[in-house]
């Protein structure tokens, strides 16, 4: 009976959602469980010719001890190996909750396939697989973690849906600011800066967060909304950021932070004062750099979102108090809006 070849492809890097690029896995990290050589080498030199970081092995033994100690993006794991079934390190939960997962055979082994998805793989495929298409493959099993990140803080937010403003003639003249950020933004692209929203509290800045990215150019993408305060200081960072296993007494997985799970859309951060000084400066760092470390982490990650901040204070003022960040405020104040109170209204 000939051989089945099963891979696995696992990844925990974001790439882009809308479409697949030649730099989707530029940086990642990729294991490749291979007992036959040619074949191995074959899959290792696909992958960096997209500049994926690749770590070829011929063991479930030599996988097993590489996943304990290394947070891997990407892992093709074939089936049958000679110390074992390389399916097992699925089996045995091995793999982080950011690790997407993509099986392939060469003989149409559904019922494999099924078992393999139902113990964490994404998806499957039939050998052989053209490896310019492994971009296109990764891309949409990541894109499903991240969905699953999306869903999870969703259920623990109120409904960020496009919502209808009526404006009005007292709010006419904030209207047009807001129509003039939008057609900054549609010049822009994709690299949006920051917008920072002040108002007192009931005057409708969720509101303003959400109609911003439902009518501008990220629209497609997702809305992440964090309500600040009711972060806990010791979860913040890891909320925001995410962990890596072992990173903190609970953190027995890996885990995904907001920025990544918001990439290709938007960040809203209600009432960003809220947060300590020393977080302030981290999203300060990612707003600059465009990149995150995670809590535990020693690799940068990437991150494409388009933050908004809101502040029911004049943030100025929290400057002058020493109780907000002044490169920070100096960083969110390209575009700022200040939404006119509810008594000025008439």
């Amino acid at each position: 009976m000939a051989k089945r070849y099963f891979f696995v492809v696992a990844l925990a890097k974001l790439t882009d959602i809308g479409g697949v690029t030649e730099t989707a896995l530029k940086g990642a990290s990729v294991l490749v469980l291979e007992d036959e050589l040619l074949l191995r080498r074959q899959v290792a030199a696909a992958l960096e010719q997209h500049e994926a970081d690749v770590t070829a092995v011929g063991t479930v033994d030599e996988a097993r001890r590489l996943i304990a100690d290394l947070p891997f993006d990407f892992a093709l794991i074939d089936v049958n190996l000679p110390d074992g079934l390389g399916t097992d390190l699925l089996r045995e939960g091995l793999f982080s909750p950011n690790t997407a997962v993509v099986v392939c055979t060469a003989e149409g082994g559904v019922q494999g396939a099924v078992e393999a998805i139902h113990n964490g793989a994404q998806d499957y495929l039939q050998k052989p697989v053209d490896p310019n298409v492994l971009p296109m493959i990764l891309q949409r099993a990541k894109a499903s973690r991240q969905t699953a990140r999306l869903a999870e803080h969703e259920r623990r937010q109120p409904d960020a849906t496009g919502e209808q403003i009526f404006f009005g003639e007292a709010l006419s003249g904030f209207r047009l600011q807001l129509e003039k950020i939008i057609a900054a933004d549609e010049r822009l692209g994709t690299r949006l800066p920051p917008v920072l929203i002040e108002g007192e509290t009931g005057t409708g800045k969720t509101s303003i967060a959400r109609w911003l990215h439902h009518n501008g150019p990220r629209a497609a993408g997702p809305l992440v909304e964090v309500n600040c305060p009711a972060l806990p200081e010791s979860l913040a960072e890891s909320e925001l950021f995410g962990h890596e296993r072992g990173a903190f007494t609970d953190a027995k997985t890996a885990r995904m932070g907001l920025f990544e799970a918001a990439k290709g859309g938007t960040l809203f951060l209600d009432e960003l004062a809220s947060l300590s000084l020393g977080l302030q400066a981290k999203v300060l760092k990612a707003i600059e750099d465009r990149r995150i470390r995670r809590l535990g982490g020693n690799r940068e990650i990437e991150v494409d979102v388009r933050i908004i901040a809101a502040s029911n204070r004049d943030l100025g003022q929290a400057v002058a108090a020493d109780e907000f960040r002044d490169d920070l405020h100096h960083r969110l104040s390209l575009f700022r809006l200040v939404i006119p109170p509810l008594r000025d209204r008439g």
